[in-house]
């Protein structure tokens, strides 16, 4: 497979770049140095500070290892002989120490050898393309406990091509970037007095409206009905759960009376909890909740990234109680809802389907059954998925929904997860058909999965140019002079009592200064009102991506309004 090649050439890039640290700083201390998307990074520990002008010289010293093209020779070799080769270097010591007992490895490349379980390319000249581009500090093990060291960045492709496409796409990303275009359409802002926390402003506040009325009617429309629950609870309800033990690092916690108490990182717990206020049949099956969740999980600071990486999330969540005969046709219904939701966004779903992690939680026949559940739901649908081998959740196997923006950036968003596990530890129980008791199955979905996230893919997806619908002003009234005020108002009334979101501009600007705010503002429509139109009862229209459209009677333009793509 391509992205297995990419990702072994991105690895061996990294062993590139740290033979060519060691030969022009032999003190360094090493740390590890994976692949990621789109290239790969190393961590060290210099004995100076190290320069982004630095870059430079370590990609010409890479640069020559490559074209020495040396072999990546591969040696097994035993604890003792591990200990005394790295001696000098402490964190490969500490990896050395966890892997007791295993069978360890190193591959050398000219006089570098480092401590890796591989693979690797067959030798350094297959690296053909890479580039270093950047340097930024990484706590080792990514904890703040531990040293701050330096991580250099690099891109490897297989060809000049590629990374150069790339490199076009990241100057794109850039122009695109949500935080940039979220200040300059006033749409949200983030404080330093609340890390991680989105504030929302008037205009961002209509997008997420328009969002939320949408998925509610989605929902309403296939049966779910809403709920709403605390954002806090003592830790005896997240031990019962399993998230104490599986996600208590990446909570906020604190201390009342004696007592523990966490923000809540998931819905679920609550939504069970609900479930279990009284007893229930096999009749009231299937029941399907749904909240605007809000849940918090504790960030890194460095890993925060505008509304991508946020500490308060806001989530479209459901949770549906079923009998286990009835999950195929409850999945069924969630990708049918997926599809409708993403097709109103002009987005096409991928699909995944994610296994059994390591640190699952009940038996693994129990997990084999919902496999095959989510795997005959996407069959019955002819949905073409691909495998997530271990990305399950702790208590069931799930299947995540990807979208691809106009850049060609993949974007994990919606996520159904079928859960035999959770009913189970929190003793849910209904009656069914024969009196017996018995305990349902619980799925978990997300359409959208956060408000804040989806917000901001869906402003660099669009470059801030959002649909007609979801444009927080659909159209600006632009006057030009204060003689047409008026006439101004009366349009705009107008336009308000047909619930079109629109502004007028009273500045005192020339028509082309306002035309061009319009058009910094992204604004789908602008009518221009002077004298002719004042005098024949018109208006004058241009549309943001098709220029002039001339003037016409106000119930035309509302026409014009009706008929664009998805429009009001």
């Amino acid at each position: 497979m391509k992205d297995e090649k990419l990702q072994i050439l991105r690895h061996s890039a990294s062993h590139v770049l740290a033979a060519a640290v060691m030969k022009l700083y032999p003190d360094t201390k090493l740390a590890i140095g994976p692949s990621i998307e789109n290239g790969f990074y190393y961590d060290f520990e210099f004995t100076k500070p190290l320069l982004e002008k630095d870059l430079e010289k370590i990609e010409k010293e890479s640069f020559k290892i490559v074209k020495e093209n040396n072999l990546f020779v591969r040696k097994n070799i035993s604890q003792a002989e591990a200990r005394k080769l790295f001696a000098d270097q402490p964190y490969k010591i500490e990896l050395i120490e966890e892997l007791k007992g295993k069978e360890l490895s190193v591959y050398s490349l000219g006089e570098f050898t480092d401590l890796c379980a591989g693979p690797h390319v067959e030798k350094a000249g297959d690296i053909k393309t890479f580039k270093l581009v950047n340097l930024a500090g990484a706590y080792w093990r990514g904890s703040e406990k531990n040293k701050m060291l330096t991580r250099i960045y690099g891109l490897a492709f297989e060809t000049d091509e590629e990374l150069k496409k790339y490199e076009e796409m990241m100057v794109e990303a850039e122009k695109r970037d949500h935080k940039k275009i979220g200040k300059e359409l006033d749409l949200f802002s983030f404080h330093p007095e609340a890390p991680g926390c989105p504030f929302w402003h008037e205009k961002g506040m209509i997008i997420w409206n328009v969002l939320e009325t949408l998925g509610k009617n989605l929902r309403k429309k296939y049966g779910y009905v809403e709920i709403k629950t605390p954002i806090l609870a003592k830790n005896s309800l997240w031990i019962t759960s399993g998230h104490w033990d599986h996600y208590r690092e990446g909570m906020f916690t604190f201390e009342v009376d004696k007592e523990i108490y966490g923000m809540k990182p998931m819905d679920c717990p609550f939504n069970i909890k609900i479930y279990q206020t009284k007893h229930r049949s096999y009749k009231e099956l299937p029941i399907r909740y749904t909240e605007i969740g809000r849940v918090y999980r504790k960030e890194k600071s460095g890993e925060l990234n505008g509304l991508l990486r946020v500490q308060e999330i806001t989530q479209d969540d459901s949770h549906l109680f079923v009998r286990e005969e009835q999950v195929k046709e409850e999945i069924i219904s969630l990708l049918n809802m997926v599809q409708e939701y993403y097709k109103k966004l002009n987005l096409t779903p991928e699909y995944f389907l994610s296994t059994r992690p390591e640190d699952y939680i009940g038996e693994i026949s129990t997990w084999d059954k919902a496999e095959s559940d989510l795997k005959d739901a996407l069959a019955a649908e002819k949905i073409k998925y691909d495998l997530k081998e271990k990305d399950g959740a702790f208590y069931g196997p799930k299947i995540d929904v990807n979208i691809e923006d106009a850049l060609g950036r993949s974007w994990q968003v919606a996520t159904i997860q079928l859960d035999f596990q959770l009913p189970g530890r929190f003793k849910c129980e209904y009656t069914d058909e024969n009196g017996n008791i018995k305990t349902p199955v619980m799925i978990h979905a997300a359409v959208f999965g956060s408000f804040e996230r989806m917000i901001g893919i869906l402003l660099e997806h669009f470059g801030g140019a959002l649909p007609l619908w979801l444009s927080p002003v659909q159209v600006k009234i632009l006057p030009i002079s204060d003689k047409f005020i008026n006439y101004a108002q009366a349009i705009l009334n107008k336009l308000q009592e047909k619930h079109i979101r629109v502004e007028l501009d009273q500045r005192s600007e020339t028509l082309g200064a306002k035309i061009r705010g319009a058009e910094l503002t992204k604004t789908p429509f602008v009518v221009i009102l002077g004298a002719k139109e004042e005098e024949s009862s018109t208006v004058s229209v241009r549309s943001r991506e098709k220029g002039d459209q001339g003037s016409m009677q106000l119930d035309d333009f509302f026409k014009l309004l009706k008929g664009e793509e998805n429009a009001l």
